[in-house]
């Protein structure tokens, strides 16, 4: 035990600066609410809630899987504050059930159908809408959450529902784990066609209990916002997360895509006194992700997101 004492101050005095120095809903552990999925949230300040198409709707808001139409698979890393015992991973897959009944638009990077002229024809969607599945892993060897999750998008008209089950579990070396199980629904809805959006969701349904000890639980959170888009080449976010024990969150983010294969983005979250910033590069079959956020007191983190759509539209 003495030779791992050093290890424990570490991961320790970690997070007593987190809890010093943040507010209490960020110095939760990462697994326990719905953290960040891709490098284009983070680089938006995780005004995530309202934006759709793209494989890390998954963690976002599932209801935003239910505009992917072609098999998508997606890698997520994260790095906050140069520690190792604060790296998040996560793996994405989504699949949509059947072809739709008439051919949709020409492709663009993913979650920015929006941005593009309007069609001659409405996009089409997959007619038994999307199953997704996710991977998550955050932490090190002395204190870690996993979770693995399975969801199901469905579009109809301009409105899209979404729904995921979590199995989470929390390990601390020594201790053991404990397991939870516990949902999650989303909706969207599409107000000005290709215009304007407006986004929900709730975070663990249930208000799932984590331990008795204190009656710990994994947080039930309420996100909810709009994306706007007043150009081709502009993307507006508003968004408020808000935890039902802690104060609410405030996020904003901007995208602005110069030419359909490149975007830049800025982000700002109030909360967490969090501003970000990243590009997206859309190469073949590959989106490519890049942000990179920064906390005055604790320094930057780093996140890097790569996804690969294949097939026809399906």
């Amino acid at each position: 035990m003495k030779h791992n004492l050093p290890r424990y101050f570490s991961v320790l005095g970690w997070l007593l600066t987190l809890a010093a120095v943040l507010p209490a809903g960020l110095a939760r552990a990462q697994g326990n609410g719905p953290g960040v999925r891709g490098a284009r949230a983070a680089a938006l300040g995780n005004a995530s809630v309202a934006l759709a198409g793209e494989v890390w709707s998954m963690g976002n808001n599932v209801a935003g899987i239910a505009e992917i139409q072609r098999p998508t698979v997606g890698f997520y890393a994260e790095n906050r504050y140069f520690s190792a015992a604060l790296n998040v991973g996560a793996l994405a897959v989504a699949l949509p059930l059947s072809r739709p009944a008439a051919p949709v638009a020409a492709s663009v990077m993913p979650g920015a159908e929006g941005a593009t002229p309007a069609p001659a024809a409405p996009p089409t969607w997959a007619r038994h809408g999307v199953v997704a599945f996710e991977a998550q892993r955050f932490g090190g060897q002395l204190y870690n959450e996993t979770r693995v999750g399975a969801g199901y998008g469905y579009r109809f008209g301009q409105i899209s529902l979404g729904g995921r089950v979590d199995v989470l579990q929390v390990s601390i070396e020594g201790l053991g784990s404990r397991r939870v199980l516990f949902g999650t629904l989303g909706g969207q809805i599409e107000v000005v066609p290709r215009r304007l959006s407006f986004g929900a969701s709730l975070y663990n349904l249930s208000q799932t209990r984590l331990a008795s000890y204190e009656d710990e639980r994994v947080p039930t959170i309420l996100k909810a916002g709009l994306a706007y888009r007043p150009s081709a080449q502009v993307v507006l976010l508003a968004e408020t997360e808000k935890d039902v024990e802690r104060a609410a969150n405030f996020k904003f983010g901007l995208e602005y895509r110069p030419v359909p294969i490149l975007a830049a983005r800025l982000g700002l979250a109030s909360l967490t006194e969090q501003a970000s910033a990243g590009i997206g590069v859309l190469a073949g079959a590959f989106q490519i992700d890049y942000a990179a956020s920064f906390q005055q007191a604790l320094g930057f983190s780093q996140h890097l997101s790569i996804s690969k759509a294949w097939g026809g539209k399906q």
